[in-house]
């Protein structure tokens, strides 16, 4: 399968990553181990999640999901063949949150103990935190790599002036800098990224993993009314996008899948991963149906007449 280099880095991907947000969440621990066991056994290898994840769960206090994939990783002996992502600085407690050198240093440490590892592959800064100097987070994550706890960095949620920041201080002083950006994008939500990150990607050569890239599982075609909404626990998220503009990216999806004899969810990754400077989208799967539509994106390639259908609809 085709791997893609995470910014300048050593790291390979293939083109779809598994979001590890669901776990502790809508999937649990058993059902997390056959979906980890058929995305690795297909041939892809970036596994994406956060400390926080999924705290917002009632009983759950965050860790969750790093907790379960320590355990699959331990049991199926599948770490060397896997690229670990998770993220650092959101809130897990009272005063427990940001990039400083003190919470940084400590929130690593629990990450590995619950991923049952030496090391994190990518190692990403989750929420900027703006009363931190990015020097000191920069010079935080340098010790980090030095001690092999860390290989490479990335970063999601930071605005583009602190972004351009950060990269700018790793060129001038040495530090090591943010390879990979986790922006959200995907066909409906395109604006933001493509006007204000996509610039300093190419400028920089950073690595792109869309996180929201099925738009909270809009594009997958599930919600196309109010009454489909109401019947996902994660639904409501769906909700602002049926519009208008939704529906006429939801027929374009149809139309091409129907052409390519495949699902919108397939068509919608594909048109991700063929955008510039995509390394991976970043899609969930609750169950073995799903996670085999999303994995056939990965070798989907959609002509030029597709694109463009996909483009025109869900121009902004």
């Amino acid at each position: 399968m085709e791997k893609r280099k995470l910014g300048k880095s050593a790291l390979m991907v293939a083109p779809l990553a598994f979001g590890g947000n669901v776990f502790g969440w809508t999937v649990d621990e058993a059902t997390a181990f056959k979906l980890l066991d058929a995305f690795t056994g297909a041939g892809f290898n970036l596994i994406d999640t956060a400390d926080v994840y999924s705290k917002w769960v009632s009983g759950n206090k965050g860790g969750e999901s790093e907790t379960i994939i320590g355990k699959w990783l331990k049991q199926s002996g599948k770490r060397e063949q896997v690229i670990v992502a998770t993220k650092v600085g959101g809130e897990m407690g009272p005063q427990q949150k940001g990039t400083s050198k003190t919470y940084i240093t400590r929130a690593v440490e629990d990450s590995l103990r619950r991923l049952q590892t030496d090391y994190i592959d990518l190692y990403q800064t989750h929420f900027d935190d703006i009363n931190t100097p990015v020097e000191e987070t920069l010079a935080t994550y340098a010790t980090l790599i030095k001690e092999g706890k860390v290989r490479v960095i990335g970063t999601s949620n930071m605005s583009p002036e602190r972004l351009q920041l950060s990269l700018h201080n790793s060129e001038d002083y040495g530090y090591p800098r943010y390879e990979t950006l986790q922006p959200e994008y995907n066909l409906y939500d395109r604006r933001k990224f493509e006007t204000t990150y996509a610039p300093i990607c190419r400028e920089h050569g950073l690595g792109v993993l869309p996180y929201y890239a099925l738009a909270s599982g809009f594009l997958s075609g599930k919600y196309r009314s109010k009454a489909d909404v109401d019947k996902s626990p994660r639904g409501s998220k769906a909700l602002g996008y049926l519009n208008e503009r939704g529906m006429r990216i939801l027929a374009a999806l149809d139309a091409v899948a129907a052409r390519y004899n495949t699902t919108p969810a397939s068509v919608s990754i594909a048109w991700l991963a063929q955008r510039p400077n995509i390394a991976a989208p970043i899609a969930s799967a609750t169950s073995l149906e799903q996670l085999d539509a999303l994995m056939k994106a990965a070798t989907l390639a959609l002509d030029q007449d597709a694109i463009n259908q996909l483009d025109v609809a869900s121009k902004y």
